[in-house]
């Protein structure tokens, strides 16, 4: 077949879909496949044009979709000029933190390698998105969304919307995600947005003297009378946004993977990194298109985002004024207490059959109780950094995962202090060592000016408290113990504190940090170590075939992937499933790609 042995695309495509007809056939949970390569684009977000990154040439980039307990496999292409890792913001990873994609689990993908991450989404649902996780990356764009859907057999608590729409709100930079880390190395703060994007583009003219002519807007189309399911993504790097839709209620009835109580909404505040979903029944007079907006919180210059609802049977633009975002741009109460109205809703399913609210995390004993404390920048032997209780982290060279794996001394130490020390602060490499099947008591006390949201990798975890002030013993007195909402972030508002709960059964090691990709990244930012004594796949799946190795490891490394690992693919698979697809894949390869 000589015309078949240079087209490695089309046999690579005939083995995953040949994958695709043997899992529906002799597995239980179905794969799916993306393939993405991640490389520089040029776009004009703002009317000027500036290097973005784009995946599959898009920006953003394309959905991930799947359903609950599907596996997923993503071959991802670095073409940029700079390491690469995507990390999938929200996922569980459910016994798998080797795919997390951050610095303290994964090796960086070189530039012009590819790397194949293969997860499950375990019991899970609901609405997140990915992003690139080093190097002040995500300040140029590399996102794009993630839908997990119900499986059939559980019930939605709400009617199945006509429409499902993903839309990113995000602040944005004109320079450079190389500019903007380098600004911050030299003490430089980032400082007002420059705008506010919608799935990647500009605001909308609304004013013409506040607007510049040109920008390209975003225009999300509706059929008038439907209900629609909005999920909304704030994927900025610093800013929190109030978001809104003119003359039209938000009824949100999910975020980050829990069902919650449906309660309507004027506007949403979402800080960075959160995801929520909204029906929104798209009833109101046609006669015009609608404005759909994001506008800055808590921040001195206002910069706000437009996009155009816009009706099939609409009969002229948007006009009128822009609706009113809360009253005081500083005042942070309206947005404390619009976070503790939602709750989850105990009364419906979710991933399991059984509720959501049949996990009483109030009556479970604490076992481990962490106060964290941030701080503004400060010098640090002379380099500006964040730190919580007095340690900023410094990722080593040898990612934590595999030292420990393979027993590398030195790289890290598991004695990260439950409260704030009474010493200078220190760059260091310290990890909290948790307790397997533990629970943890988390609180996080914002010393900071700036409203900063967390988030923790590998788990949901349970906001159950916050308040002004500094958190003590006896404000465990206002938690709620029965309906707090299970997400995996949350945020926590200037000289503020937010408590969460987490119950630790999730082998692996996970981070936690802040989702303010300026504070990560001189420092918050931490791992949580959950470890098993007992060894076994049962609680946590093998070192991948596919690792790539780096630092003190790198002598293992054997070189590059060319292709997509079916290896990691079929590590889902029972092992006489693998056996037979094994050899059909090694004939199929032979014939298909030479």
């Amino acid at each position: 077949m000589p015309c078949c042995k240079n087209q490695s695309s089309e046999g690579v495509f005939f083995l995953l879909f040949f994958l695709f007809l043997w899992d529906v056939g002799f597995s239980a949970d179905p794969f799916v496949f993306y393939e993405f390569t991640v490389s520089y684009i040029t776009a004009s977000p703002l009317g000027i044009k500036q290097q973005v990154i784009g995946i599959n040439g898009q920006f953003p980039g394309p959905l991930l979709h799947a359903t609950t307990n599907w596996n997923v496999v993503v071959n991802v292409k670095n073409h940029l000029d700079e390491p690469l890792l995507l990390t999938w913001d929200g996922i569980q990873q459910r016994r798998n933190s080797w795919q997390d994609g951050v610095s303290g689990t994964n090796c960086p993908i070189p530039s012009g390698w590819n790397w194949t991450y293969s997860f499950q989404v375990k019991d899970q649902i609901g609405s997140f998105f990915y992003f690139p996780s080093l190097y002040f990356q995500k300040a140029s764009g590399g996102y794009g969304g993630i839908i997990i859907n119900n499986r059939e057999v559980i019930p939605v608590p709400f009617g199945s919307p006509d429409g499902d729409l993903t839309i990113f709100i995000s602040d944005w930079y004109i320079k450079s995600h190389k500019q903007l880390r380098e600004d911050l190395e030299n003490g430089i703060s980032l400082g007002a947005p420059d705008g506010i994007l919608f799935n990647g583009l500009g605001p909308f003219r609304y004013n013409e003297s506040l607007v510049p002519a040109g920008i390209p807007f975003e225009t999300i189309h509706v059929d008038p009378g439907k209900t629609y399911r909005l999920r909304i993504h704030n994927v900025g790097i610093s800013t929190s946004l109030n978001f809104r839709i003119q003359n039209h209620n938000l009824l949100l009835v999910e975020t980050e993977g829990s069902y919650t109580v449906q309660q309507n909404y004027s506007n949403m505040d979402i800080h960075v990194g959160q995801s929520y979903s909204f029906l929104v029944t798209f009833d109101q007079n046609a006669n015009t298109d609608y404005y759909m907006v994001a506008s800055s919180r808590f921040v001195n210059t206002t910069a706000t985002g437009v996009a155009i609802l816009h009706y099939s049977n609409s009969q002229g633009p948007a006009s009128g004024p822009l609706p009113d975002p809360p009253n005081d741009q500083f005042d942070s109460h309206f947005s404390m207490n619009q976070a503790r109205s939602i709750r989850t809703n105990v009364s419906a399913g979710a991933a399991r059959p059984n509720p959501q609210g049949s996990f009483k995390y109030g009556d479970i004993t604490v076992t481990d109780v962490y106060v964290l404390v941030n701080r503004p920048p400060e010098l640090i032997n002379g380099i500006w950094r964040t730190t919580l209780n007095g340690i900023s982290y410094v990722a080593p060279p040898t990612p934590l995962k595999l030292a420990q794996q393979f027993d590398v001394p030195g790289v890290f130490k598991l004695d990260f202090p439950n409260r704030i020390m009474n010493r200078p602060p220190k760059l260091d490499t310290s990890v909290i060592n948790g307790t397997y099947r533990g629970f943890m008591e988390i609180i996080f006390q914002n010393n900071d000016a700036t409203v900063q949201t967390y988030h923790m990798d590998g788990y949901a975890f349970f906001v159950v408290g916050m308040d002004y002030g500094i958190w003590t013993d006896n404000s465990r007195g206002t938690y709620n113990k029965w309906d707090g909402v299970a997400r995996c972030s949350t945020q926590v508002f200037p000289g503020a504190w937010t408590a969460i709960l987490v119950s630790l059964d999730n082998v692996g090691m996970w981070n936690l940090r802040t989702g303010n990709l300026d504070s990560w990244y001189l420092g918050q930012e931490l791992y949580v170590s959950v470890v098993n004594p007992e060894i076994t796949t049962k609680t946590e799946l093998p070192l991948p075939d596919n690792t790539i190795y780096c630092g003190l490891l790198s002598y293992l490394q054997k070189g590059q992937q060319q292709r997509v690992s079916f290896s990691a693919a079929g590590s889902f698979l029972p092992k006489s499933g693998r056996n037979f697809l094994f050899g059909l894949l090694v004939i199929l390869s032979t014939v298909f790609l030479g």
